[in-house]
């Protein structure tokens, strides 16, 4: 299976996911639902590593990359959740859709190859799923504190990267079930700290678990996709298809939710699955 491959079933996933948002009452506490996520995620995660009787713990040598990319993982999480908490759908999702580039420069700079088709590929990807979620935002409303909201939404995209491109590359040398496994304890440890700090509730509500359940499942097998590509040439491509998620979220609500989508965002998704065939030649 191709790096390509795995960041698109990876795509597929979080779109599930963030379809599933769309089922979580506003009243559920944020910080709760995604610690929820978390833990669920990371239960799936060790039931794949019992069936697998794969080692508990990564090599010692890329022990402190795994942690970081745990940090950059909560990061990345907090920084998404903020920024789509806040809006306007058509400023955050462009800037968080992004991190390819980043990712395509961390693989550049430690020596892979990629030509000016592929980074033009790429700009096609970005183009697409930042045209199909931003024409999805009929939000007229002012949003306070714009800087904050891009703050946030720059969080997220280099905090994705950097789990990304930190996760591959720990895989590459340990396996992706132990260093995906310390990457989501480290999140969950230092999100619980963080809750406790603030006094914000661990409890989502007994309607909201079934959904969370299952944006759990799906979080965990998006995670351990990006980091199984670890192991395969152009790993980068994974990060790269994974960006897809916004868009294949919107897909899915036009499937599942009977939600509208114009001529333009089926535009944009030709133009996105277009750059994806292209990295896939």
């Amino acid at each position: 299976m191709s790096a390509l491959t795995l960041g698109l079933i990876a795509a597929v996933m979080w779109g599930v996911h963030d379809v599933c948002v769309r089922f979580v009452s506003q009243k559920t506490p944020l910080m709760a639902s995604l610690l929820t996520v978390l833990v669920v995620g990371t239960v799936f995660h060790l039931i794949v590593m019992g069936a697998q009787q794969s080692a508990v713990l990564p090599d010692r040598s890329v022990m402190g990359i795994s942690t970081l990319s745990g940090v950059l993982f909560l990061m990345a999480s907090l920084g998404l959740y903020g920024a789509f908490q806040r809006g306007p759908v058509k400023l955050v999702s462009p800037i968080i859709a992004s991190y390819p580039v980043l990712s395509l420069a961390w693989a550049a700079w430690h020596g892979a190859h990629i030509s000016v088709l592929q980074w033009g590929a790429v700009l096609l990807i970005i183009l697409g799923v930042s045209l199909v979620a931003a024409l999805s935002d009929h939000s007229d409303e002012e949003v306070p504190s714009i800087g904050k909201t891009i703050a946030f939404s720059v969080l997220a995209a280099i905090g994705f990267a950097g789990t990304f491109a930190l996760g591959q590359m720990a895989s590459a040398h340990s396996g992706e079930l132990p260093v995906t496994l310390v990457t989501r304890s480290v999140a969950i440890a230092l999100l619980i700290l963080g809750m406790i700090a603030l006094k914000l509730p661990f409890w989502p509500g007994h309607a909201a678990l079934p959904v969370l359940a299952v944006m759990g499942v799906a979080d965990g097998i998006a995670l351990l996709m990006i980091n199984s590509a670890g192991h395969l040439p152009d790993a980068q491509y994974a990060s790269v298809a994974s960006s897809m998620f916004g868009l294949l979220t919107i897909v899915f609500a036009w499937i599942f939710l009977k939600e509208r989508l114009s001529t333009l965002q089926w535009f944009g998704c030709l133009i996105a699955f277009a750059g994806i065939g292209y990295l896939a030649l």
